[in-house]
This record gives structure tokens, sequence and C-alpha cells, in this order.
């Protein structure tokens, strides 16, 4: 084994396997996979391999198409095939909501070029003869689904890669990782010790263990998760295509063909999770004991929406751990205040999402940035809110969602409140209906006395409509009121602040007393934050922005290289405010202070 290389990469899943053979590609030749047992092992040897574009987010779906057009490159560059069934996709709907969910999801499709459509149940029927139509009402068709072998996958990444001067140890142990002074970290693994200029954390099932080497609590937990492979279907036989992967949305259910059968998942609401405190160093390519009590109730749906399962036995039943954070995306990118550490976790979609996340982390490696807005799979989109505690809550909530229909301004109840402003506890008396903004809690809107505090979710407008209306017409008209605590905050003082905020920022730094906008961009002048500066001081300013990205802020401010006469420090939970809004704003707080407010004398 080497002893040096540019990056090390820990992990030999499908993930680590797509990172390796991405930064071998963008030219970082001199970078080394670390896998401590046999590559696939851990969760990709035992996942279903399906792929699709499908996502809530245009960009990562963007990323997926991405990742699914990769394969026959891998393949052509390796020799190694992935094993592909691109039979395309169809998901169902038994319910007016579900097919407007289908409806918003194929509009938005062919928003970025995807070939998808509404289709007939006779159609759907015909593309998967398994189907019960009296159960549903609609469905959707997409060129892009599929399956691939996970195994020929991974291997045809390792190999390509290897094409490319690469390369990837198998059993080998990663034992400790020790940052320099500069930076860089030495590897210390049971076959001797690597000296890399960048880590990347790709250790799926052992990527929490892996941050607690760095000293990090990274928001990861594995959930047990089931699937069976039936006894060949007389349904299947003669067809001279397979079926295409089915999505029931009502029964939770997903469906795909596996030889003769058919290979039958879901994604159960009482989900168990597995090895809630660390992962057993010896578990590798071993699955876990089928628990068909649970799961029965969820398969049996499965049966009465595609009968025909239910009259040929069961050939095999797989329950292996995945990894989730707690919102189902990845965790991507680097760590604040851990130079050169990197992470690619929690990535259940491996197989629609690899790929990807390979060219997005290998960008951001070589050049500092992923070249497209990924903030909902970064790391950062984690605060210190997310401890373990939080983690626990949120991820069983979120896997028994996997298949539920996500409706506009629908609130998620596990784990709230986390974080509050002094005057939670008045907003609700008030009849505050509360949202989570980065864990803090923040009025969304205020109901009426009489008026229930809730919302229904529904894709038109729900009950909060005519509310919500009534207090924009009240301060577009008039005057009104509402809390800024949830907002990003961020003290910079010091002899250099001023000239070092020139630099981070792409406008005029204001003056003592004044406030202005400002803008941040990287090198390749794409926005990384819109935020507000007031002057304070000659050496005092208060920061601005987004709470949701307080984070990844603070992680930019922190990689801007502050002089050490220039200090920054987040004031989040620090300061608490007020906006004043509305054309009578200055008519109201002029009744507040004895301060001159008018247009002439009161400038920021």
């Amino acid at each position: 084994m080497k002893s040096s290389a540019r990056a090390v990469v820990i992990g030999g899943g499908v993930v680590g396997a797509s990172v390796l053979y991405h930064l071998a590609k963008i030219g970082w030749r001199d970078v080394l996979l670390l896998e401590k047992s046999e590559l696939t092992s851990g969760s990709t040897w035992h996942a279903a391999g399906g792929m699709h574009t499908f996502n809530g987010e245009a960009n990562i779906s963007r990323l997926q198409k991405y990742t699914i057009d990769l394969y026959r490159e891998i393949e052509a560059a390796s020799g190694q095939s992935c094993g592909l069934h691109p039979n395309g996709g169809l998901m169902l709907a038994a319910t007016p909501g579900e097919l407007d969910s289908l409806k918003l999801i194929c509009s938005r499709a062919r928003y970025l070029g995807m070939e998808t459509e509404m289709i007939p149940l006779a159609e759907a029927c015909r593309l998967n003869p398994l189907i019960d139509p009296g159960y549903f009402i609609g469905a959707l068709w997409r060129a892009d689904g599929g399956h691939c072998d996970p195994s020929g996958t991974t291997h045809a990444y390792v190999k390509a890669a290897r094409a490319l001067g690469a390369q990837a140890e198998r059993f080998t142990r990663v034992l400790a990782l020790t940052a320099r002074r500069d930076g860089s970290w030495d590897v210390v693994t049971d076959k001797g010790t690597v000296h890399a200029e960048h880590v990347v954390n790709c250790a799926g099932l052992w990527a929490r263990d892996v941050g607690h080497m760095v000293g990090i609590e990274l928001p990861v937990l594995a959930m047990e998760h089931h699937y069976l492979i039936t006894e060949d279907l007389p349904e299947l036989e003669g067809r001279d295509r397979e079926i295409v992967n089915t999505t029931d949305y009502s029964g939770e259910i997903y469906l795909r063909q596996e030889r003769g059968g058919a290979l039958i998942g879901t994604y159960e609401s009482n989900g168990v999770v597995w090895s809630p405190v660390k992962t057993p160093d010896e578990f590798s390519m071993q699955l876990l004991p089928e628990d068909f009590e649970r799961l029965a109730p969820y398969f049996e749906v499965g049966f009465r929406h595609f009968p025909a399962l239910g009259r040929v036995g069961i050939r095999k039943a797989v329950n292996g751990p995945f990894t989730f954070a707690p919102d189902g995306n990845p965790l991507i990118g680097p760590v604040r205040g851990v130079r050169n550490f990197w992470v690619a976790c929690a990535v259940m979609a491996g197989f629609s999402q690899g790929g990807g996340i390979g060219l997005m982390l290998s960008r951001w490696m070589a050049e500092n940035d992923p070249g497209q807005d990924i903030i909902s799979m970064d790391v950062a989109r984690f605060g210190a809110f997310a401890t373990p505690k939080y983690t626990s809550l949120k991820v069983p909530e979120n896997y028994s969602r996997r298949f539920r229909l996500a409706y506009p301004n629908e609130e998620l109840t596990a784990a709230r409140p986390v974080r509050r402003s002094p005057i939670y506890e008045r907003l609700k008396a008030a009849g505050a209906v509360m949202g989570a903004n980065f864990a803090l809690e923040q009025a969304l809107w205020f109901a009426p006395p009489g008026v229930a505090g809730a919302e229904t979710p529904t894709y038109r407008r729900s009950e909060a409509f005519p509310i919500v209306r009534a207090e924009c017409r009240a301060v577009r008209s008039a005057v009104g009121l509402y809390e800024t605590t949830n907002y990003g905050k961020y003290e910079v003082t010091g002899r250099g602040a001023r000239a070092w905020l020139d630099r981070v920022f792409a406008s005029r730094i204001p003056k003592p007393g004044r406030f202005a906008l400002a803008p941040m961009l990287n090198p390749a002048g794409r926005i990384v934050g819109d935020l507000s500066i007031a002057c304070l001081a000659d050496d005092r300013f208060l920061i601005v922005g987004s709470g949701f990205a307080e984070e990844f802020h603070l992680r930019w401010f922190s990689s801007s290289d502050p002089p050490p006469d220039v200090f920054l420090r987040s004031a989040a939970s620090t300061l608490c405010g007020f906006s004043i809004a509305g054309p009578r704003s200055r008519e109201l707080l002029q009744k507040l202070v004895r301060l001159d407010l008018s247009a002439g004398a009161f400038k920021l």
C-alpha cells in the first residue's frame, strides 16, 4: 500500500467508488480508496439497485439523470457490466391527492427535459400486468426508471478509476485520523499510515464512526429495510421485456421484476433503527433477521394491489441496514472547522445519486465549487442542533414517509421544538401556527380566535389561505410586526474587519451608522450568499442573512482566511430581533422613540 496520496477515500461502496472515479477523471490521479472488507460490503451489496430521476429538487433530479447516463460511460471505460435494466418506471395514484402529485411530478420532469407522461390505467397494466387497476385512478410513466446490478456497478467505477491511475485497497481498516498543522492528514490503518492532503468520508454505515475520529457528530442513522423476492410468476412468462419498475403510493410499496419473479419492498411506518450508537466493526456482508410479523400488514396491501404476488411463494427475504440523514437527503461537502475533511454519506439512493455526488464532490475539492446549487445535500444544512437524539427522532419519521406525498408548506412534527426564541410562548398564546427553520420555531401565520391553528396538507389553497392573505394585505396597506430571530447573524470585529469584509463581499462596506445589502460571491462569480451589513463602528460589524444557511455561511467566512486581527462569531443564539414593515411603519416607530425618523433625518 502506498504511503501518501493527494486524497484518501474511506469506504468502498457505490458512493466511495464514484468519488474515486470522479477524482481521477478530474485529474487527481494520486488518490486511494480504503475499504475495510470487500467492495460493496455494508449496504451496497444487498441494495435493490433501483434508479430513477424523480426528486423534489430540480438540481438533484439533474444529478440523478447524470448518474443514470454515466453507467454506459463507466461500462465502456472499465469493461465491466453494470447489469443495466433500463425498463422505465411507473408511479400509481389511488387518490385525488396522489393524482395531483403525479401531475406535478410530470410537469417538473418535462420542464427538466425528461421523458415522462400521464398514461391511462389500461396502458399502465400493459406495462405491468401484475397491477389490479381497481385500486388506482391514474398513473405516471417515465422513461428513465430501471435498476442495475449493485456489485457490477461498484466494480465498474473502481476499474474505471484504476484505469486512470487511482488505487483501491480492500481489507484495510482505518483506525485513526490525525490532523497535521498544515491541514493534511495521517490516515492510520492496520496496514500502515498514509499521509493524505484530503480525506473523504464515504464510509456508509460507519460514516458516523469515522466522523468521531475527527471530533464531529454526523447526523446519520441506519434503519432496517426489507424486501422480498417471489418465486416465478406465470404472468411474466413469454414477455419480450421486463415489467416497468412500479411505485404504489397508497400501498407504500415498490416493485420490480427479478428474473422470473418480482422484488417487492416497503418503507413501513413502524421502522426499526439499527445499531443506534456504534456500527459493529465486524459487520460486513451480513443480513439481519427478518421480521415478517411487523411487515405483514404492508406486504398484504402489496399482495392485494398486485394479486399475482399472493399466488406464489417467497423465494428470498432480505433485511439489511441503510443509512439516512434526518431529512432523507445525502450529507455532502466540507465540514466547517475540519480542514480538508469531506463527507459523502447518508446516500440512501446510491444508484440514482452516486454518480452525481461523485461529480459534485470532485469539483468541490478541485475547484472549490460543486458547480451548481446543492444546498439540499450540503452537510452544512444541519447545525449543532442535530444531536444524536434529534437524529434518532427525525430519521424514523423520514423513513416512514418515503412513499408518502410531500405537500407544499407541510411542517413535520418529530423532534420539535428544539430551538425557541424568548417570545415563543407569547406567539403561541396569540394563535401562532409554528414552523421550524434550522430547528428554530417561527410563526408562519396566526389563527384568529375560534379558528383551529392547523393546515390540512393540499396541493390547492388550504384553509390558511384567506388568513395569510389578510395578514399580507394588512402589512401592504398599513403596518405589521414580525420576528427576525430566525435570521442568521454574525459579528465581525477587529482592526482589520473592514478590509477583510471588503474582500469577502462584492459590495461597498457601509460607513458607521449605515446599513447595506451585500452579496457574497465565489471565485467563479456565483452567489454564495445575499446578506446585509450594518456598520456599528469602524471596527465592528453586524451581518444578517438566511437562518437556514447559517452553517453554510459560517463555513464560507471561515474558509475566506480572516486575518489574526479579525474576529468572527455567530450571534444567532444571542441576538433576537423584530421588523416593522408597511407604509405606516415609520409612523408607528416614531411613537416609540424620541429620535427624528423623518426621511431627511433618518437614513440607513
